[in-house]
């Protein structure tokens, strides 16, 4: 529980540097404030954060000013239907001492090796290229020649990925989509932010520029205050209600649902949704988290750990239709 002066004082320093990262993604992005605070919530989570939607909708931008604004090292990799594991990893490369003579292998790091992974079109790659980036996620290091490397902490993949019926994807094994604390949807701006994005963009001139306004020391420190969140026990039931009822609905008075839920979430949907929950009482200001937190970023969270029935996809219903329907059910503390 969170009960030090230090605590407190962290979080009023860090309003003044959110409010700050805010002006400067604003310089590039226009609107997707949900989307902005949720990638924020999955990195102070130690998470990570994947982006679906159409082409054209500035998600690998999003990322980058993201990166560029937290003053982290930052690579992009571009997800072909060509690229190889090693090509993520790194690969060991034969070296000649030219004073001896003698032969070594010598391991260059691949771009893996950085703070912030911008994973880009992850599902225009096949899987067993998609798999390379398990480990990475998982234990925060890479296996290449037998040898185990650690990488650059904080280490976050943000992944970027079209729908799945765009001609030319690859389904990501579940397994690996589980890896994501969070799933975000990036929908069409409206009218107002389309024409502001139509004003500042139609331009041949580069856009601005952002400046990074928080660095890794504030990011470690923030990811140490979220851990001292307050939970209420009653707000723990509220999220294991929400779990449970994704896998026995009739428990729930969701009866109906029974057929439609092929798999519910994991123990993994419980922990994320506590722990995004209590970042995004951190980025509101507060020390403790509320019903509404959870409801916040639930959504992102069980999106893509609550598996369909093919007979919930005949009648043309998604994960999206079913999570209402529980949100709306399950009562509120």
């Amino acid at each position: 529980m969170m009960n030090t002066t230090d605590d407190v004082q962290a979080i009023d320093e860090f309003v003044v540097k959110y409010n700050e990262f805010k002006d400067e993604i604003a310089k590039v992005i226009v609107g997707q404030d949900d989307v902005v605070q949720e990638v924020l919530i999955s990195i102070f989570c130690n998470g990570h954060c994947l982006l679906v939607g159409v082409p054209g909708l500035a998600k690998t931008l999003l990322v980058q000013t993201i990166a560029d604004s937290l003053g982290l090292s930052f690579n992009r990799i571009q997800f072909t239907p060509d690229l190889m594991p090693s090509d993520i990893t790194g690969t060991d490369i034969i070296e000649e001492d030219q004073n001896t003579s003698k032969r070594s292998f010598r391991f260059f790091k691949g771009p893996i090796f950085a703070n912030v992974i911008l994973a880009d079109e992850i599902n225009r790659t096949p899987p067993k290229t998609q798999s390379a980036l398990l480990q990475a996620m998982q234990e925060h290091n890479v296996t290449a020649g037998g040898e185990t490397y650690t990488l650059d902490e904080p280490f976050f993949v943000l992944a970027t990925q079209n729908p799945i019926e765009q001609e030319g994807t690859y389904p990501l094994p579940e397994a690996q989509v589980d890896r994501f604390m969070l799933k975000l949807r990036v929908v069409y701006p409206g009218k107002d932010e389309e024409r502001a994005i139509l004003k500042r963009m139609a331009s041949t001139q580069m856009s601005d520029s952002v400046t990074a306004v928080v660095d890794v020391d504030q990011i470690l420190k923030a990811q140490n205050v979220i851990d001292d969140i307050y939970v209420d026990e009653k707000v723990e039931d509220y999220v294991l209600n929400l779990v449970f009822a994704t896998r026995d609905p009739g428990e729930y008075n969701l009866g109906d649902m029974d057929n439609l839920i092929e798999y519910g979430a994991s123990p993994r949907a419980t922990i994320n949704l506590v722990l995004a929950a209590k970042a995004r009482a951190f980025l509101q200001h507060r020390g403790y988290i509320t019903p509404e937190d959870v409801r916040y970023v639930g959504r992102d969270v069980l999106r893509h750990r609550v598996i369909l029935t093919y007979e919930a996809e005949a009648e043309e219903l998604t994960s999206e239709d079913i999570l209402q329907r529980l949100f709306d059910s399950i009562e509120i503390p």
